[in-house]
């Protein structure tokens, strides 16, 4: 991939995807980091650029045959948008546990939506069959130049934004973006550092680079869907194993952090694929020089999701937590338990309080308590009062 492949494509993505923002970050821990704002991108991601590219890119009779996609979400909302801004009939195969509001989005871009298998890779093997029999051009997430030349206008952005960047830390799924970003940046200012960062439970990359060539994952568990893929790209891959400098991984409680510390601190909606970056950045996982840019990739995030991890990253942060513990079962019991939290500041949320379990011995009850604190400290104070008052206390979530 040259640089010139990448300048023609931010040519020819001129008018139709958005010059995103590059903002401070404003979380005081990460001094000298910036924000590249892809989820407010249109549709929500980077992978319109990519899509756009790709679909353009096809000839008149590919274009009579339409196209098809196989995506958690981001790309299935990018290759929707890209077809119907050119005219051109879009099948998306999506996972069935993809999030709603990307399935209704892909839908409202104009694609038709099956939905099959557990995976992205289940899905891109519908695609593939469906390809094979109607004719209609696959438009693969990331194993494609076009692809990699669209996402590689990102860097061209950053570095005409801020020419004195000295490090980027973006996502990695399949590899497209970071294949991009490298090739580009790298022919700019080859001392720049380029870090890729993957979740823990979706990590194929580091492996892969272990062994040489792209190796496929026998399992994947994690929040961040829209990188989930379990075997990278050989296109992006070839570009990741000579141009990048590293690729780390990320925990699920380091993703929930990033994402409360994004929405509360930098006021930025992103999905847990699209704080990975950032993620990386606050739990120190990269030494990094600065100026350091975190590319945002995608802000598509199902509000019961927000919420769930909105609560998990308060508590993954020791601002909330849950606690069990046994008392006598008397008039007075209850209270004198609360009132103790009180004492130290701790504010209740919400109190289940019962007497019917058999593991109880007779003239006890359980009683659980949900806990707005001030952070682990404070957190880790109110459990050492209601321990030393002769408490049994057990405590939820990774804080205390």
């Amino acid at each position: 991939m040259t640089l010139a492949d990448v300048r023609d494509a931010a040519d020819a993505l001129a008018g139709i995807v958005r010059r995103t923002p590059l903002e401070p970050s404003r979380d005081p821990v990460l001094d000298g980091v910036h924000l590249k704002c892809e989820n407010l991108q249109r549709a929500g991601s980077f992978k319109i650029r990519g899509a756009y590219m790709r679909v353009s890119g096809l000839s008149d009779e590919e274009r009579r045959h339409g196209v098809v996609a196989a995506s958690a979400g981001n790309h299935a909302q990018g290759v929707a948008l890209a077809a119907s801004t050119l005219g051109i009939r879009s099948t998306v195969f999506m996972p069935e546990a993809a999030p709603l509001p990307k399935v209704a989005a892909t839908k409202g871009y104009g694609a038709d939506v099956i939905l099959g298998g557990l995976t992205v890779d289940d899905a891109l093997e519908s695609a593939h069959r469906f390809a094979d029999e109607t004719g209609a051009t696959l438009i693969h997430p990331f194993d494609h130049r076009d692809i990699v030349a669209g996402q590689g206008t990102i860097a061209l952005e950053i570095l005409d934004q801020l020419p004195e960047t000295a490090t980027i830390v973006t996502s990695v799924g399949g590899g497209g973006l970071i294949a991009g970003i490298a090739a580009a940046a790298k022919q700019l200012k080859p001392g720049i550092r380029i870090v890729g960062v993957q979740a823990e439970g979706a990590a194929a990359y580091p492996t892969s680079l272990a062994a040489g060539r792209p190796v496929k994952l026998d399992k994947m568990h994690t929040i961040a869907d829209g990188i989930a893929v379990g075997r990278p790209g050989d296109v992006p891959f070839a570009h990741v194993a000579s141009l990048v400098d590293e690729i780390v991984t990320v925990t699920e409680e380091d993703i929930s952090r990033a994402l409360l510390s994004l929405l509360e601190r930098n006021k930025l909606v992103v999905e847990p694929a699209g704080a990975t970056a950032y993620a990386a950045l606050l739990n120190y996982s990269v030494a990094y020089d600065e100026p350091c840019v975190a590319v945002l990739s995608g802000g598509n995030i199902d509000p019961l999701l927000l919420m769930r991890l909105i609560e998990h990253g308060l508590g993954a942060s020791g601002r909330f937590m849950r606690a069990s513990l046994r008392c006598a079962d008397r008039p007075g019991a209850l209270a004198t338990v609360l009132r103790l939290v009180g004492r130290y500041g701790g504010n209740i949320v919400d109190v289940y309080h019962q007497r019917s379990d058999p593991r109880l011995s007779v003239g006890e009850v359980s009683v659980d308590l949900s806990i707005e604190t001030r952070g682990s400290e404070h957190a880790t104070e109110i459990v050492a009062a209601l321990r030393d008052a002769g408490y049994f206390v057990s405590v939820e979530g990774p804080s205390i």
